[in-house]
Protein backbone atom coordinates (compact mmCIF):
# COMPACT_ATOMS: atom_id res chain seq x y z
CA UNK A 1 0.00 0.00 0.00
CA UNK A 2 1.32 3.41 -0.94
CA UNK A 3 1.61 6.12 1.67
CA UNK A 4 0.24 9.65 1.35
CA UNK A 5 3.64 11.04 0.26
CA UNK A 6 3.79 8.57 -2.65
CA UNK A 7 0.23 9.48 -3.68
CA UNK A 8 0.92 13.23 -3.57
CA UNK A 9 4.17 12.73 -5.51
CA UNK A 10 2.34 10.71 -8.17
CA UNK A 11 -0.37 13.35 -8.45
CA UNK A 12 2.13 16.20 -8.89
CA UNK A 13 4.20 14.23 -11.41
CA UNK A 14 1.09 13.41 -13.44
CA UNK A 15 0.19 17.11 -13.61
CA UNK A 16 3.76 18.00 -14.65
CA UNK A 17 3.67 15.37 -17.42
CA UNK A 18 0.41 16.83 -18.76
CA UNK A 19 1.93 20.30 -19.09
CA UNK A 20 3.66 21.11 -22.37
CA UNK A 21 6.46 23.07 -20.70
CA UNK A 22 6.95 20.68 -17.76
CA UNK A 23 6.06 23.38 -15.23
CA UNK A 24 3.24 23.53 -12.70
CA UNK A 25 2.18 26.15 -10.23
CA UNK A 26 0.29 24.97 -7.16
CA UNK A 27 -1.07 26.41 -3.96
CA UNK A 28 0.10 24.31 -1.04
CA UNK A 29 -3.15 24.68 0.90
CA UNK A 30 -5.28 23.60 -2.06
CA UNK A 31 -3.25 20.44 -2.61
CA UNK A 32 -3.32 19.71 1.14
CA UNK A 33 -7.08 20.12 1.13
CA UNK A 34 -7.43 17.78 -1.87
CA UNK A 35 -5.53 15.04 -0.03
CA UNK A 36 -6.92 15.91 3.41
CA UNK A 37 -3.51 16.38 4.94
CA UNK A 38 -1.60 19.19 6.61
CA UNK A 39 0.20 21.70 4.34
CA UNK A 40 3.54 20.67 5.84
CA UNK A 41 3.01 17.24 4.22
CA UNK A 42 3.04 18.98 0.84
CA UNK A 43 6.28 20.75 1.81
CA UNK A 44 7.80 17.41 2.81
CA UNK A 45 6.91 15.82 -0.53
CA UNK A 46 8.26 18.76 -2.52
CA UNK A 47 11.47 19.00 -0.47
CA UNK A 48 12.24 15.27 -0.68
CA UNK A 49 10.79 14.14 -4.01
CA UNK A 50 11.30 17.17 -6.26
CA UNK A 51 15.00 17.84 -5.75
CA UNK A 52 17.63 19.00 -8.22
CA UNK A 53 19.19 15.54 -8.05
CA UNK A 54 15.88 14.10 -9.23
CA UNK A 55 15.65 16.60 -12.08
CA UNK A 56 13.40 19.32 -10.68
CA UNK A 57 13.70 22.97 -9.75
CA UNK A 58 11.32 24.52 -7.24
CA UNK A 59 10.40 28.17 -6.74
CA UNK A 60 8.05 29.49 -4.10
CA UNK A 61 6.41 32.73 -3.14
CA UNK A 62 5.07 33.04 0.36
CA UNK A 63 2.01 34.94 1.49
CA UNK A 64 -1.69 35.03 0.68
CA UNK A 65 -1.22 34.92 -3.08
CA UNK A 66 1.72 32.58 -2.73
CA UNK A 67 2.45 29.60 -4.90
CA UNK A 68 4.92 26.80 -5.42
CA UNK A 69 6.24 26.39 -8.96
CA UNK A 70 7.82 23.06 -9.91
CA UNK A 71 9.89 22.76 -13.09
CA UNK A 72 10.98 19.53 -14.74
CA UNK A 73 14.57 20.02 -15.87
CA UNK A 74 15.45 17.86 -18.86
CA UNK A 75 18.88 17.43 -20.38
CA UNK A 76 19.17 17.26 -24.15
CA UNK A 77 21.17 14.02 -24.17
CA UNK A 78 22.25 11.30 -21.78
CA UNK A 79 25.76 12.74 -21.95
CA UNK A 80 24.46 16.20 -20.97
CA UNK A 81 22.52 14.70 -18.08
CA UNK A 82 25.51 12.79 -16.71
CA UNK A 83 27.76 15.85 -17.09
CA UNK A 84 25.15 18.02 -15.33
CA UNK A 85 24.94 15.58 -12.42
CA UNK A 86 28.73 15.30 -12.19
CA UNK A 87 29.04 19.09 -12.08
CA UNK A 88 26.54 19.21 -9.22
CA UNK A 89 28.22 16.57 -7.08
CA UNK A 90 30.13 17.99 -4.17
CA UNK A 91 33.11 16.54 -2.37
CA UNK A 92 30.65 14.84 -0.04
CA UNK A 93 27.43 13.14 -1.11
CA UNK A 94 24.80 12.09 1.43
CA UNK A 95 23.02 8.77 1.06
CA UNK A 96 19.78 10.61 0.22
CA UNK A 97 21.51 12.64 -2.50
CA UNK A 98 23.02 9.48 -4.03
CA UNK A 99 19.61 7.77 -4.03
CA UNK A 100 18.08 10.81 -5.74
CA UNK A 101 20.77 10.84 -8.44
CA UNK A 102 20.30 7.12 -9.14
CA UNK A 103 16.52 7.54 -9.14
CA UNK A 104 16.80 10.30 -11.76
CA UNK A 105 19.14 8.27 -13.96
CA UNK A 106 16.72 5.36 -13.74
CA UNK A 107 13.76 7.60 -14.62
CA UNK A 108 15.65 9.03 -17.61
CA UNK A 109 16.53 5.50 -18.84
CA UNK A 110 20.26 6.10 -18.40
CA UNK A 111 20.43 3.15 -15.99
CA UNK A 112 18.70 -0.19 -15.94
CA UNK A 113 16.97 -1.40 -12.80
CA UNK A 114 19.84 -3.82 -12.20
CA UNK A 115 22.53 -1.14 -12.64
CA UNK A 116 20.72 1.17 -10.25
CA UNK A 117 20.59 -1.57 -7.60
CA UNK A 118 24.31 -2.22 -8.03
CA UNK A 119 25.17 1.47 -7.61
CA UNK A 120 22.90 1.82 -4.59
CA UNK A 121 24.49 -1.24 -2.99
CA UNK A 122 27.96 0.22 -3.56
CA UNK A 123 27.13 3.58 -1.96
CA UNK A 124 24.95 2.31 0.88
CA UNK A 125 25.73 3.16 4.52
CA UNK A 126 26.11 -0.50 5.38
CA UNK A 127 28.70 -0.94 2.62
CA UNK A 128 30.74 2.15 3.42
CA UNK A 129 31.18 1.58 7.14
CA UNK A 130 33.37 4.51 8.04
CA UNK A 131 32.49 7.62 10.04
CA UNK A 132 31.16 10.85 8.59
CA UNK A 133 32.34 13.02 6.80
CA UNK A 134 34.74 10.51 5.24
CA UNK A 135 31.81 8.23 4.35
CA UNK A 136 30.13 10.98 2.30
CA UNK A 137 33.44 11.84 0.61
CA UNK A 138 34.02 8.20 -0.35
CA UNK A 139 30.42 7.87 -1.54
CA UNK A 140 30.95 10.93 -3.77
CA UNK A 141 34.11 9.45 -5.29
CA UNK A 142 32.41 6.09 -5.94
CA UNK A 143 29.39 7.76 -7.53
CA UNK A 144 31.59 10.05 -9.64
CA UNK A 145 33.66 7.09 -10.85
CA UNK A 146 30.54 5.20 -11.87
CA UNK A 147 29.07 8.21 -13.67
CA UNK A 148 32.34 8.87 -15.50
CA UNK A 149 32.31 5.23 -16.62
CA UNK A 150 28.77 5.72 -17.95
CA UNK A 151 29.83 8.94 -19.65
CA UNK A 152 32.73 7.33 -21.49
CA UNK A 153 30.51 4.41 -22.41
CA UNK A 154 28.32 6.99 -24.18
CA UNK A 155 31.14 8.48 -26.25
Amino acid sequence: MRNISDIIEGYLKAIIEEEQNGTIEIKRNEVAEKFQCVPSQINYVINTRFTAERGYAVESKRGGGGYIRIFRVQANTRKDLIEHILAGLQTGVSHRMAVDVVYRLLEEDVLTERESKLILAAVDRTTIRIPLPERDELRARILQAMLITLLYEEL
